[in-house]
This record gives structure tokens, sequence and C-alpha cells, in this order.
């Protein structure tokens, strides 16, 4: 089955609680359950971690390279624009990954709209709040072959030949 990671970074662990206005109301765990819902639904395994610190996202990334995880998707949060070793972590693995913002980085503080993974990552997705995670997990099963069309923009499934 194929397996996916979803890692958050630092202060995401407060969504539903932290500048709503940027961020909204969902909390962590309900974006967690919506997502774990659309896997189930896509009949892949979906692993979710959030974590503060810099060193132990970058444990993850590693892990990640070296089990049989096919996806990442990543918010970095704030170490998007300040974490190189993050980058080499990422640049350090064959994993495809998406990049997701909740809010839309471009539009906010001008030190926001520089990425220091952008360049690595097979997609992007920025602003579009919490959905932008369902987004990116409909992507990347599509880029790793995992089609599910009959998901897509709420198409009936596909008739069996």
């Amino acid at each position: 089955m194929l397996k996916i990671q979803i890692i958050h970074g630092p202060n995401l662990n407060r969504l539903g609680q932290r500048e709503p206005e940027n961020y909204g109301h969902t909390t962590l765990a309900d974006l967690t359950k919506r997502l774990d819902q659309l896997a189930e639904r896509l009949d892949i395994t979906l692993n979710h971690y959030q974590s503060n610190h810099e060193g132990q996202i970058i444990d993850c990334i590693h892990q990640c390279t070296d089990d049989d995880t096919a996806g990442l998707i990543i918010n970095p949060a704030a170490f998007t624009h300040t974490s190189v070793a993050i980058r080499d972590a990422l640049a350090a693995s064959d994993i495809p990954f998406i990049e997701v913002h909740i809010s839309n980085v471009y539009a906010r503080e001008p030190f926001r709209a520089h990425s220091y993974i952008s360049d690595l990552a097979s997609g992007s997705i920025v602003g579009m709040g919490v959905f932008g995670y369902e987004l990116a997990l409909l992507g990347l099963t599509e880029q790793l072959g995992h089609r599910r069309e009959h998901l897509l923009l709420g198409h009936a499934k596909p008739e069996e030949h």
C-alpha cells in the first residue's frame, strides 16, 4: 500500500487557536481526521508528524528516506524561510514532496515570500487554507501513479469494463 508522510512544522500544533485570521479555525486534530478520511478513500497509508523542533523534522525526513515512504507533504512553517538544514535533508532524499502553506505567504510580510525548499518540491500549494493539504494529497497520489479519478471534482466512479 502506498505510504505518504505529512510533516507539520512549528506552531501548527496551535492551529485553530493561533492567528485565525491567517490560519482559520480548523485544529490540527480536525485536519488530521479530514486527511485520514481522504487517505482511506484513496486506499493509501498516511502518517502524521508535527514538531516545533528543526532537528526532529530532519530526523523524520531521514526516517522516511530509509523506509518505504513514497511521498511527503510538508509545511515547514517558519522553517520555510530559515532552514537550510531542512532543505539539505529534502535534497538528500529521493522522495517526491509537495510544500503546503495554509496562508498566502506572498501576501504577508516580505520575508515570507522566500522558501528554501520550493525549488526542490514537485509542487507548492499556498493560500488555500487547510484544504491545501487535501489538494496536495490528491496531487501527490496522482504524481505517484496512484490514480483515483472518481474522487476528483465529484465525478462518478468509472464503470468497470
